[in-house]
């Protein structure tokens, strides 16, 4: 669809524009994603009922400011029920908002998605670290469902687990619907088992380690707490985490760093990183659960990580500056607060995946293995 505002073609997308190959850009190892005009559609709230539409914007809406909405009202960029309205027209409740963004889309390491198997009912895939599985915030084409419609023109498909953004490892899609409820349906009556590789700072102990500590995700901090203590009393207050189980097995170790089997009897948010932090043996780069229970050797071996890690991101270009490709490539927009870089304001590239890579799931009557990642032997 295509309007042409100030001289200006806008050619906007919505979910039915299915990511293609030449969305995607390639640079020092990073896949970005040409930025692309998106429609955001909400309806008025009640209470913005009587408010011109750039007062709206502007109190509602504070991630631009002021001028840059009354620019977009003027230009089209902000409609209200699919028309051009002036900058004084006042919005009635129930009304449809329309504003058309210039999307920059987060970057992502530019991995493969690698297939392992192609059924007629399923799809397993390798996922690379730091790549989402499916559209979510910011992310619609960056991701691994978008990445295989573009790339090996696979669609439909339906996700039956999850993995974190920076994990890596085994992924399972379910190829329609039915199949999809099949998967589910075995994983809600535990039937399902799952095992994840983990690299972790300091020498795992021998025996295996089965920790039952609830789990407490706080989602404005985007982090898990582990909850120790009567599950009906602590200091006088009832846990809010929910039960949670993982069993660990070490499989090698040079003191140093050990690679440790994760079995994760249920499935909450961060589970494995967190249980893992309590034993004293956190992921050996996970900057997120590096607390007070690392002791002192695991906090140097830690660090020692990050300087050679840091040392290597530092070698490459910063990510915003890329002279490599025309600037017409990029689709740069006057209007737009992201241009002309193609990232986001706010996202770099110096994030690496977390060393956790799921290896094996297996139900009732299947079994899908995904080989290990490079980090996994400590030779």
């Amino acid at each position: 669809m295509k309007r042409n505002r100030e001289n200006m073609e806008i050619v906007w997308q919505t979910p039915a524009n299915p990511p293609e190959r030449h969305d995607y850009i390639f640079r020092n190892g990073i896949r970005y994603v040409k930025p692309y005009y998106f429609e955001f559609i909400s309806h008025a709230k009640n209470r913005w009922a009587g408010k011109t539409i750039v007062d709206l914007f502007a109190d509602e809406f504070k991630g631009r400011n002021r001028d840059y909405y009354d620019s977009a009202v003027k230009s089209g960029r902000i409609q209200v029920d699919g028309k051009t309205v002036p900058v004084s027209y006042r919005v009635q409740s129930s009304q449809k908002i329309s504003h058309f963004v210039h999307r920059h889309e987060p970057p992502v390491m530019a991995l493969d998605v690698s297939i392992l198997h192609k059924g007629e009912d399923v799809l397993t895939v390798c996922k690379p670290a730091s790549v989402p599985v499916h559209p979510c915030g910011q992310y619609r084409k960056n991701t691994v469902v978008g990445i295989l419609q573009a790339e090996h023109d696979l669609e439909p498909l339906f996700p039956i687990h999850r993995l974190d953004r920076l994990v890596s490892g085994l992924l399972i899609l379910a190829r329609s619907a039915s199949q999809a409820d099949i998967f589910r349906q075995q994983i809600e009556s535990g039937m399902v088992q799952k095992q994840y590789i983990a690299k972790v700072v300091g020498e795992f102990p021998k025996e295996e380690q089965i920790v039952n500590l609830r789990v407490n995700f706080n989602a404005r901090e985007g982090r898990s707490t582990a909850e120790v203590g009567d599950p009906h009393e602590r200091d006088g207050n009832t846990l809010k985490g929910k039960a949670a189980c993982t069993k660990f097995t070490r499989i090698c170790t040079n003191g140093k760093y050990s690679i440790v089997s994760c079995h994760p009897i249920t499935g909450r948010t961060h589970q494995i990183r967190v249980h893992l932090q309590s034993t004293g043996h956190p992921i050996a780069n996970d900057t997120l659960y590096l607390t007070d229970y690392v002791d002192s050797r695991s906090r140097r071996a830690f660090d020692a990580v990050k300087s050679n890690h840091s040392l290597e991101v530092n070698s490459n270009d910063n990510c915003n500056s890329q002279p490599e490709e025309p600037i017409e490539d990029f689709g740069i927009d006057p209007m737009c607060t992201n241009c002309p870089n193609l990232a986001p304001i706010g996202y770099d590239c110096g994030e690496e995946g977390l060393w956790l890579h799921c290896v094996r799931y297996s139900g009732p009557d299947w079994v899908y293995e995904c080989p290990y990642p490079e980090w996994a032997s400590l030779t």
